[in-house]
């Protein structure tokens, strides 16, 4: 550096630093014990043979490895993922090369940390890719300083190198607050990225007025993007998770150096914890709901616990193992449009893992532009084993023969009706990628009852780019299986496709029988049953799930097809531990009077389902109707007028559950409700 940019550095701290030379700055900041501040490290893309990889400047990001040259360009992408090149500008390998020489002391890794960084800095414009690389970056290049400085202070830094490399994240915090992301989850890691300078950088001039920036402005952001129910506005599971990590970390980074903060970001924390807490798979993931990975967030639930002292969080992040069981089985969060249904937090007969779950999305697109269209999708898992699952993202990229981002955004990769091969919102070419060209479809949760021995729920989808109404109901049979029922109702005649993705575990591991009447799909761990119908078809089709970006795994998808004005699927979802644990079923429909006239399936259903297990035989009786109608519904022995009804017998008769509508009345059995 000549002594006009060492100059030009040194001007970046307060007073008395900027009179110190470049040899006492190093110093100071080697020995510096005052701060106390953690690395965040990204336990993929710091792997150590990714990071040894990098030595020989070989980058591999989502799945693809590059080799680069020694003076490689960084505007050039070898790969057609923009993905690809944001990662690379992105600098988690700094983390990963600070923690390689912490644990072998190797000096090649120091040596490729700052080299790296210094041709970064020597030829890359700040305004180079998006503000939310430049967040990132300057968090990975503040936690490698972790490594190579704060925890080892014998490194032999070049004076000259730190002083230019401190005023490279002055210069792009600086850059950041002018240009920060107007909103979402962008932002809130772009204001991490200041809050995180301001902290462990106090000795520059402009440091305080950073905090208080950030401060301030990630008030407005936690109370703008996170919903009343804690869900965060873009309605991604792992987005939600993104974000909420961020704010952990601002929240204990403010502790650790006794900052205080407002009490509402406090509130808002803890809603989002709680979204979190009943989101999470008995076997710790998240679902991929809209954009993102299937990965777990346990370690929030962790540190949420201890921060808030909450022994819920810490339960689910221990699996069971400590802290105390939710109070509330199953939970809804309606402003987010997600129900989640479980049989149990592993504090009753099951063990934690082995209970049932279920989520549920009636609602809105989101935010941003991360939505998939999967209005009225779910996914199942049960005995530490996702078994009906949503497909994932795979990619941000729309190049090549088939435009991936585009089917896995579709709604056809979800477990949901498909009509007419539509999405339910518009989505169509633009200039340079597909865009939304239409209205969202509108949505209704009717009802969503939860009690001991059953929840049940009903949502309503109407999408703009057809007449169709499609009305999904779910029923959670004795916390044991489920009843998916979906009602097609239209004036003309449509092609109607219900498709239900199993997990890869499921791929060439599926058979279809036919067994008193009723067609059964067999995969590892679930049966499935329906009805058999005239005029309907069944496939089993080979699609894909993905579990992380860039990465998709074969997959098989149950398909039932139907072209009806009017139509309508009952499928029973049954899953089991062990294969000695595999019930019998079979399931018919009956018929439902509406005072002496036949109804169709639109005003009320009812169903009668045989199943046989553990050498116990049962006769389940299930119906449900529109209350709307007002009419009085009889099915068998059974006179009703509400919404649902569920009994279940032994094969002498005796009844052993009743379940119904609270707000309604029943002819028979009115003494046996539980």
């Amino acid at each position: 550096m000549t002594n006009i940019e060492i100059d030009n550095a040194i001007g970046i701290f307060r007073l008395p630093y900027r009179s110190w030379p470049q040899d006492k700055i190093l110093a100071y900041f080697q020995s510096r014990t005052e701060i106390s501040y953690f690395p965040v490290v990204d336990g993929d893309e710091t792997t150590r043979e990714k990071i040894d990889n990098i030595l020989l400047n070989r980058f591999e990001f989502n799945h693809e490895l590059h080799q680069l040259t020694d003076h490689f360009d960084w505007a050039s992408n070898p790969s057609r993922d923009i993905e690809w090149l944001i990662l690379l500008h992105k600098f988690y390998y700094a983390v990963g090369l600070g923690i390689a020489y912490h644990e072998t002391k190797n000096q090649r890794y120091f040596e490729k940390w700052m080299d790296l960084t210094s041709s970064w800095i020597d030829t890359v414009q700040l305004d180079h890719l998006s503000s939310d690389v430049a967040g990132r970056r300057i968090q990975n290049w503040i936690f490698a300083h972790y490594y190579f400085v704060t925890l080892n202070s014998c490194v032999s830094v070049s004076e000259s190198f730190y002083l230019k490399f401190l005023k490279s994240i002055h210069d792009q915090v600086a850059y950041l607050i002018d240009h920060l992301t107007p909103a979402r989850n962008h932002r809130t890691l772009e204001l991490y990225a200041v809050f995180l300078a301001a902290v462990v950088f106090p000795e520059m001039k402009q440091a305080t007025a950073w905090l208080d920036f950030a401060k301030e402005e990630l008030l407005k952001n936690i109370q703008k993007d996170i919903l009343s129910d804690g869900v965060h506005c873009e309605l991604s599971t792992d987005y939600h998770h993104i974000v909420l990590k961020n704010y952990l970390n601002i929240r204990q980074l403010a502790a650790m150096n006794q900052i205080s903060m407002p009490k509402e970001i406090d509130i808002q924390i803890k809603k989002a914890l709680e979204f979190s807490l009943f989101v999470h798979k008995p076997d710790g993931l998240i679902p991929s709901l809209s954009d993102g990975d299937t990965r777990s967030f346990l370690e929030l639930l962790e540190k949420g616990a201890r921060f808030y002292q909450s022994e819920e969080m810490l339960y689910v992040a221990s699996k069971g193992k400590s802290g105390h069981a939710p109070s509330v089985r199953s939970k809804g969060f309606p402003k987010g449009g997600y129900y989640i249904l479980r049989s149990g937090w592993g504090d009753g007969a099951a063990p934690y893992e082995d209970e049932r779950y279920l989520v549920f999305d009636c609602g809105p697109l989101g935010e941003g532009n991360h939505g998939h269209f999967d209005l009225l999708s779910f996914e199942m898992a049960a005995y530490g084993q996702s078994l009906v699952v949503d497909p994932g993202r795979y990619t941000y990229d729309e190049f090549g023969e088939i435009n991936w981002r585009v089917r896995f955004r579709g709604t056809a990769y979800h477990n949901t009706v498909l009509i007419d091969q539509k999405n339910q919102t518009a989505y169509r070419p633009g200039k340079k990628k597909f865009k939304i060209k239409g209205p969202e479809p509108a949505y209704e949760l009717k009802s969503f009852v939860t009690r001991r021995g059953f929840d049940y729920l009903h949502g309503i989808a109407r999408s703009h780019e057809y007449e169709v109404v499609h009305e999904r109901k779910i029923f959670f049979v004795a916390l044991e299986y489920w009843i998916i029922s979906d009602l097609l109702n239209a004036q003309e005649e449509h092609d109607y496709d219900l498709h239900f993705h199993l997990s890869d575990q499921a791929f060439e591991k599926v058979s279809v029988t036919t067994e008193q009447e009723t067609l059964l799909v067999s995969a590892p761990n679930l049966l499935m049953a329906q009805p058999i119908d005239s005029g309907g078809l069944h496939f089993v089709e080979d699609a894909y799930i993905s579990k992380v970006y860039g990465a998709k795994l074969r997959a098989p998808v149950i398909r039932f097809a139907r072209k009806a004005a009017n139509a309508d699927f009952h499928t029973i979802l049954y899953p089991y531990k062990n294969t000695h644990e595999r019930p019998q079923i079979s399931v018919k429909r009956l018929p439902v009077l509406c005072g002496e006239t036949l109804c169709d399936a639109s005003q009320g259903f009812a169903l009668s389902i045989t199943l046989t297990k553990g050498g116990q035989s049962y006769q389940d009786s299930y119906f449900s109707a529109n209350p709307t109608f007002g009419k009085r519904y009889t099915f068998k022995e059974y006179e009703y007028n509400g919404s649902f009804l569920y009994v279940r017998q032994d094969v002498e008769g005796n009844v052993l559950a009743f379940h119904h509508d609270p707000e309604t009345e029943v002819g028979a059995y009115s003494d046996l409700l539980l």
